[in-house]
């Protein structure tokens, strides 16, 4: 018997042991089929790629899904990978099988102008499947959990990519859908790629206070289970290390040690009924001393993944603190599996279709907000969406409202209804009246104040407000109320973005075919759709005149290939010898040189390297004769320097040059970086860190919040060259919640 089908077996016993009842033939028939079908495809790891199926299938078994989603997970791949179609897959096994297998597969058939495109239209693809039938995402996060158990065998780039899209995407949707258990896995496998130095640092210190507390957990569960027994309380009690991210997070985001985190052990105790949970809760409390502000009521007042726990934070005789949840086996259940503890195969699906249901609602509501968004916006709001920090305010009827943390009396307005937020005036809080900017705190009776002549929202709001929901219905307030006004407002920030990347309107308007590519670009089919996006805030403006640039200059090099490939074929024609040209920007024959710099072959120019891109030696450059400064050596890639932009009649004083041998020195050259993080505390404290173990002279740092909840770090570096900058910028890449660093001009 080969592997696929030892596997198979093994498979098939774990199902008929949870199910004695399962449709064994037709679970064979789907493996036999996407077997036959995936042929003599290969894993990276060499293994017949009909075993990745087979896991996805093996992880759904133990989340005790129904029959048809372990049916779907053995052929998820078909229709992404092989010849196999929704029809033939409906036909053989059912139309419900055929559209989670239709759900889970990628957009791969279709082109995409960008990574960011491409990524945007798979997640709003498996949304939109997700909403008609959660268990989409449930094979989805299955079938990601086994990639990423599996993800030694990708190349280093594939790795950071899968594991930075699992921590901002998959990590997030299992927490939504109450999944801790696989929330938690695909969290440390991440961490694991992305930081493999901080990940590693945790575990080695983790071994060691263990060591240290060697018997701990045994003994405090012994002492539990002996003083519920005496109570008469009837419970199950196990201790356990909080994983590895979460701890990593707390530690990085709070700079903390190990020592100063409360909740590194956590034990539960898990009871038959509610009031057993508060009976157990004031037994822990008598036993040992609470720490104040440490309690949380989660039974009272439930997550909105329908996560249900008393959370508690003491103080052993030890000193050592440690958190303790109370929580029965129902809420038990769904906190570890979240939604897929509903699914039982004594279920099955019968007339329920669970992406109905209110708990799903925030898919429907996440689908709304991203309707008219660009996919840089969709993918990184996405992350707010699913975010886990919440505050959690009541109305003045007492009815609960869940806001991302930060949020404001604007976002309040807007969860209740739209109608609400357009016409508010003010809110009070606990009474008070507070300012739209008041960040809302737990457990706060917030009002809100509105007036039927209010003149709508105003645009400042989106930058106050911190949930998408609540930026996206103001958004669409001013689409709907405001086009004209729109237009003109974005016309005007459009012009004076163009201006920033050295393009006119004129420039792009002049011709009518350039124009339609230009829109195309955009995903506009009119140059009023484009301003109205821009002053609605469906697109910002800085984003279309860039890409609008890039589009410019590919076209400008394309329409001079076109020209050089025209005028050698007519030269070969006429019977002319052809030879090939040398480019403008060639390297030259390198020599020594005081300034480091080779002049059209002197050794002796003046020259300064410019600030708009700060080269330094191993970067392609180019250089312009200044009046009375000497040449100024600009990178290839510099705007400034771009072909497109130049004036015709300062052609002839731009020159070729090369960097000197003696180039790379001691000294440094001085260049400058941006970086793009998730504003957390100790962001710039971690680049400073950072910046010291690659030992470079830092000239200058600052940092700049976003009201999104990023933040923005400008770096001014003296560096040798270009190796060590990459070496510089692939150090701060690793920082936790950094997404961008790039050099910053050019």
């Amino acid at each position: 018997m080969d592997l696929a089908h030892e596997r198979y077996e093994e498979l098939e016993r774990k199902i008929l042991a949870a199910n004695s009842s399962a449709d064994a033939a037709r679970i064979r028939a789907a493996f036999e089929y996407a077997n036959d079908h995936h042929g003599p495809q290969l894993r990276k790891s060499g293994e017949p790629y009909i075993i990745h199926p087979i896991a996805v299938a093996e992880i759904i078994n133990e989340l005790e899904l129904d029959q048809d989603s372990i049916v779907a997970a053995l052929l998820h791949d078909c229709i992404e990978d092989t010849d196999s179609t929704h029809d033939e897959i409906a036909r053989l096994f059912g139309a419900q099988v055929a559209d989670l297998v239709e759900g889970v597969t990628k957009l791969t058939r279709m082109q995409y102008t960008s990574r960011e495109d491409e990524q945007m239209e798979n997640l709003r693809k498996m949304f939109m499947a997700m909403a008609k039938d959660v268990r989409v995402i449930l094979i989805k996060l299955c079938d990601r959990l086994h990639n990423m158990r599996t993800l030694q065998y990708q190349s280093d780039h594939k790795q950071k990519e899968k594991a930075l899209e699992t921590m901002e995407v998959y990590a997030p949707i299992a927490h939504r859908l109450g999944m801790q258990k696989i929330k938690w896995e695909l969290e440390d496998l991440s961490l694991e790629y992305l930081d493999p130095v901080g990940f590693h640092d945790v575990q080695q210190e983790l071994d060691n206070i263990t060591s240290l507390h060697a018997g701990f957990l045994d003994n405090m569960q012994t002492h539990i289970e002996e003083r519920l027994a005496e109570e008469g309380v009837r419970c199950k009690v196990y201790g356990r290390l909080k994983h590895i991210y979460s701890i990593y997070r707390k530690m990085y985001s709070q700079s903390k040690t190990l020592n100063e985190i409360f909740d590194l052990y956590a034990f539960r105790v898990i009871v038959e009924d509610i009031p057993s949970c508060y009976n157990v809760l004031g037994c822990i409390h008598d036993m040992f001393k609470p720490v104040l502000g440490r309690f949380k009521d989660y039974i009272g007042t439930p997550k909105p993944n329908g996560y249900q726990s008393l959370h508690t934070t003491v103080v052993g005789r030890d000193g050592i603190p440690f958190e303790v949840q109370i929580r029965t086996w129902d809420m038990h259940q769904t906190a570890e599996y979240g939604v897929a503890a509903h699914w039982k195969y004594k279920q099955g699906l019968a007339n329920q279709r669970l992406g109905t249901e209110r708990d799903f609602e925030w898919v429907r509501k996440l689908l709304e907000s991203q309707q008219d968004t660009d996919p840089d916006e969709f993918v990184r709001t996405l992350r707010v969406d699913l975010f886990a920090d919440e505050v959690f305010v009541f109305t003045p009827n007492g009815d609960v409202k869940s806001l991302p943390a930060g949020a404001t009396p604007i976002d309040f307005a807007y969860a209740i209804h739209s109608a609400i937020g357009n016409s508010m005036t003010g809110a009070r809080v606990n009474g008070r009246i507070v300012t739209f900017e008041t960040p809302l705190k737990n457990g706060d009776i917030v009002e809100i104040i509105t007036s039927k002549s209010a003149k709508g929202p105003s645009r400042d709001w989106m930058k106050i407000c911190k949930s998408n929901e609540a930026r996206n219905k103001i958004r669409q307030w001013f689409k709907k109320e405001r086009r004209e006004e729109n237009i003109a407002t974005g016309r005007a920030m459009f012009e004076s973005e163009l201006k920033h990347v050295g393009l006119t309107l004129s420039s792009i308007t002049a011709n009518s075919e350039l124009l339609d590519i230009l829109l195309r670009r955009v995903r506009f089919g009119a140059l009023d759709e484009l301003y109205a996006a821009i002053g609605y805030g469906g697109l910002s403006a800085q984003k279309a005149a860039g890409r609008m640039k890039e589009e410019m200059t590919r076209l400008g090099r394309l329409e001079r290939q076109r020209a050089e490939q025209e005028a050698m074929q007519a030269s070969v024609a006429a019977g002319e010898t052809v030879y090939p040209s040398t480019p403008k920007d060639s390297i030259l024959t390198p020599r020594r040189s005081n300034s480091g710099i080779i002049v059209e072959g002197l050794d002796n120019c003046m020259v300064k390297f410019s600030k708009c891109c700060t080269p330094v030696p191993g970067d392609p450059v180019v250089g312009f004769i200044t009046k009375g400064y000497g040449v100024s050596i600009h990178r290839q890639d510099c705007p400034n320097a771009d072909p497109a932009r130049r004036k015709p009649e300062e052609e002839g004083r731009w020159v070729k040059v090369a960097w000197a041998d003696n180039a790379v020195g001691e000294s440094g050259y001085r260049t400058s970086i941006e970086i793009s993080a998730k504003d957390r505390d100790g962001l710039a404290l971690d680049v400073a860190m950072a910046l010291s173990t690659v030992k470079v002279k830092v000239n200058n740092l600052s940092a700049r919040s976003q009201p999104d909840g990023y933040a923005t770090i400008y770096l001014e570096l003296a560096v040798r060259d270009q190796k060590e900058l990459a070496g510089v910028i692939n150090k701060l890449s690793q920082i936790p919640g950094v997404f961008l660093v790039k050099r910053a001009g050019g």
